[in-house]
């Protein structure tokens, strides 16, 4: 089981109006459907049954109360090996619910494993900026091969350096409990305290210049070469690219001191600033 990070795809806004009986004027109705952005993690399955999956979960609960709690998370397909007859996406649902967490869809996975879990409520879910996949209803027959050659596609523009895409988000006062801050697509500087119960996320570094107590969470679905910074390093938990270490498991983490964190292959490594 691991945890990453997921941004929808933003829509356009849309709104309904009516005329008015009493004016002829255009009256609104009382809702309106804005497209928005929003940080999700991803649950990805690394053993497909909920037996296995639903006590590890409530384990990190114990050991960092808050985690997760009322979140909605969204299921990654890609790492399951089973049949998708065999995968009890139902009881995985029901278990999630169970220990508070909230199951909004699916991303990646076969056809036939997408359209298992939507069997159970799930739909899939795209990401913002990546390639859209149709599930298919039918097989459609083959097409005609082309009657000229397409011409070669563009060159892929060149990645952008993990921090360049945009300037860093800068907050200059302390995170309360129950704050969360999002650096989208930029990294996050915090001059002040993370409180116990605060969350600062990033798409790219995280630096705290302050006392780092809550939950920090960078790299987002997949940077791995994103780093966390802190000047007095205590985290509730810590996360890079998905990967992450709750305050029990940090290891050889110089508590209290300046402290960097960051990925080696799959594992969490702390190193002293200064």
């Amino acid at each position: 089981m691991q945890v990453d990070h997921l941004t929808p795809r933003s829509r356009s806004a849309m709104s309904a109006s009516r005329p008015n009986p009493a004016t002829g004027a255009a009256r609104l109705e009382p809702f309106r459907l804005r497209g928005a952005n929003f940080n999700l993690l991803v649950l990805r399955l690394l053993d497909h049954r909920p037996e296995a999956v639903i006590p590890s979960l409530g384990d990190q609960f114990r050991r960092a109360p808050g985690f997760l709690r009322f979140a909605p998370i969204v299921i990654g397909l890609d790492d399951i090996q089973a049949h998708p007859t065999e995968v009890d996406f139902a009881g995985l649902v029901q278990g999630l619910r169970q220990i508070e967490i909230v199951p909004v869809g699916t991303t990646g996975g076969t056809p036939e494993m997408r359209n298992a879990a939507m069997g159970a409520g799930l739909p899939p879910l795209r990401v913002a900026g990546g390639k859209d996949t149709e599930i298919p209803l039918a097989e459609s027959a083959p097409q005609p091969a082309p009657a000229a050659m397409a011409p070669p596609p563009a060159p892929a523009p060149e990645p952008v350096p993990l921090g360049l895409a945009k300037p860093a988000m800068i907050v200059d006062q302390p995170v309360r409990a129950g704050t969360r801050i999002w650096a989208q697509g930029c990294d996050l500087i915090v001059i002040g305290t993370v409180n116990p119960g605060a969350e600062v996320i990033a798409d790219g570094n995280i630096h705290v210049y302050g006392r780092l107590l809550g939950r920090a969470i960078a790299g987002g679905q997949s940077e791995m070469g994103a780093r966390v910074f802190a000047t007095h390093f205590d985290p509730e938990l810590v996360s890079i690219a998905g990967y992450y270490a709750v305050r029990d498991g940090l290891g050889t983490a110089q508590i209290g001191k300046a402290v960097m964190a960051s990925l080696v292959g799959e594992q969490m490594r702390f190193d002293p600033l200064g």
